[in-house]
């Protein structure tokens, strides 16, 4: 079935073979079903790489193995630790994999090393849920949106339907994916596609951070939904003072120099990843939405009622910087100034949309001096001279979403100090998928952030398109390679 699905380009026809699946399976299996074909693990890492999994056993002739029994041999593998544990990891891979059949093999081998691109992404899988389980796709987008989590919204969906999928709401304590943002190369053009009238606020080059506030408690997510509460105890202390017994805030967390202006990317994310130099390198926050207040969740609200409501709780000083304007000339005034204070730009903003989670639509459209792009990387080629023994010539691709695939967009060597050679040689070679002569392929996970100076057309590329002097700015370890941006967007930018 997986080889099905991805032998086919039309999203109805994948929606309607995922849908399939999803009503045969037992009740109990749905989550894990709902992970695996989207090409994730529940356990999210089980300790398994490429190597592992090179000397597949012969595959058996009957098909016996069930996805409960597949689940757990999962969970023992990633369970197994300490002395002896990768060989250890390694026999009982190989275990589950002689009890597999050779198309089982080929599914298992290609989910455990990050390969399975089948196009299967949430919004297929969304739809395909909402189909099985003969519900709207508008409750079972907004379940997931409250959960956080699309095998608990597809369980909720088949095992209950409606009413199921109408008893989530936000849960303090549960983050959810945060809501995205468009781009447009200039405040004009953002304003334009708003609408009119809008909000501007400073886009600071800083860490997402959804804020949980209950019980006497603080505790910070990231984009990617990982807590990074004890690192970061300044942060927690000062949101500790709002006078809120329970909320929800989203915001950015950004190392600031004395005077104000921002500390490099690096050094904020550096900082957010150990306890280590808090009175060196302090880390501030900046909330610019409120999601829950006080037993109300605010989700629906429109944004202009939801900032109205994160000024009357926090202080100014925690407060994103924002002008509300319908005056082009005004709002370019204050992305000049965003800018000159050593900030990325900034975000136009619907003032009557409500908070969408997880997706990227026009309601938020980012702003910044430069063209940007955040890519996958695909390859990397060994240096030559003094680059000589780090991989340095990396191969760039946006996403596809019809496909689920990557689309090869140019390369770039350029951008890159000694210091970053250094790491990401040593990152992508643990990523490495194969090699040959000249080049190290590694499994797309690797996002990185792309300086260019425009798109051309060019026959070179799969993608018909290529970037113009591409040069690297900084990877993004925040970001997964979902949220990498799409072919779509660049072809977007020849026009532009």
């Amino acid at each position: 079935m997986s080889r099905e699905v991805a032998a086919t380009s039309a999203r109805l026809a994948k929606v309607a073979a995922i849908a399939a699946v999803l009503r045969a399976a037992d009740p109990d299996e749905v989550p894990i079903v709902v992970a695996y074909l989207s090409g994730e693990l529940p356990q999210r890492q089980i300790g398994v790489g490429w190597a592992a999994l090179r000397d597949t056993p012969p595959g058996a002739t009957t098909a016996t193995l069930t996805v409960g029994e597949v689940d757990a041999a999962l969970g023992l593998i990633g369970g197994t630790t300490g002395k002896g544990s990768a060989a250890e990891r390694k026999r009982l891979i190989g275990d589950l994999l002689g009890l597999a059949t050779p198309d089982e093999q080929y599914f298992l081998v290609r989910l455990l090393s990050g390969e399975l691109r089948q196009g299967a992404l949430d919004g297929v899988m969304t739809d395909a849920v909402a189909r099985a389980a003969a519900t709207p796709v508008a409750e079972v987008r907004r379940a997931v949106m409250l959960s956080g989590s699309l095998p608990r919204a597809a369980t909720a969906a088949l095992n209950g339907g409606s009413a199921a999928l109408a008893a989530f709401g936000l849960q303090v304590f549960q983050p959810l994916k945060p809501m995205l943002a468009a781009s447009e190369p200039t405040v004009a053009d953002a304003m334009a596609r708003i609408g009119g009238r809008a909000a501007i606020e400073w886009k600071v080059d800083g860490i997402r951070a959804q804020v949980h506030i209950g019980q006497g408690q603080v505790r910070l997510f990231t984009r990617t939904l990982d807590d990074i509460t004890l690192r970061l105890p300044e942060v927690v202390a000062a949101l500790g003072r709002l006078p809120v017994e329970s909320a929800v805030f989203d915001g950015e967390l950004i190392a600031l120099r004395p005077d104000g202006r921002p500390l490099p990317f690096q050094e904020t994310a550096a900082r957010a990843a150990s306890e280590a130099d808090v009175a060196a390198v302090p880390v501030s926050v900046f909330l610019f939405d409120i999601l829950h207040s006080g037993g109300a969740d605010l989700i629906d609200a429109a944004d202009e009622v939801r900032r109205r409501e994160l000024e009357r709780i926090v202080m100014n000083e925690m407060v994103m910087p924002r002008l509300v304007t319908d005056d082009p000339s005004e709002a370019a005034a204050f992305f000049a100034d965003a800018v000159a204070r050593g900030h990325e730009g900034v975000v136009v903003k619907s003032l009557s949309a409500p908070y969408a989670a997880g997706r990227r639509g026009a309601a938020w459209i980012k702003v910044k001096p430069r063209h940007t792009l955040d890519l996958v990387v695909l390859a990397a080629e060994w240096g030559h001279g003094r680059r000589r023994g780090w991989l340095s010539n990396l191969h760039l691709a946006a996403r596809d979403p019809g496909t689920g695939g990557w689309v090869m967009l140019g390369k770039t060597f350029k951008g890159l100090t000694d210091e970053l050679l250094t790491w990401q040689t040593q990152k992508l070679l643990t990523l490495e998928d194969r090699r040959d002569d000249w080049t190290v392929y590694v499994r797309p996970e690797l996002v990185v952030e792309i300086a260019f100076d425009g798109v051309q057309r060019s026959p070179r590329y799969p993608g018909g398109v290529a970037l113009r002097f591409a040069r690297v700015l900084r990877y993004r370890e925040d970001k997964p390679a979902a949220e990498a941006d799409t072919i779509e967007a660049v072809r977007a930018l020849t026009a532009s």
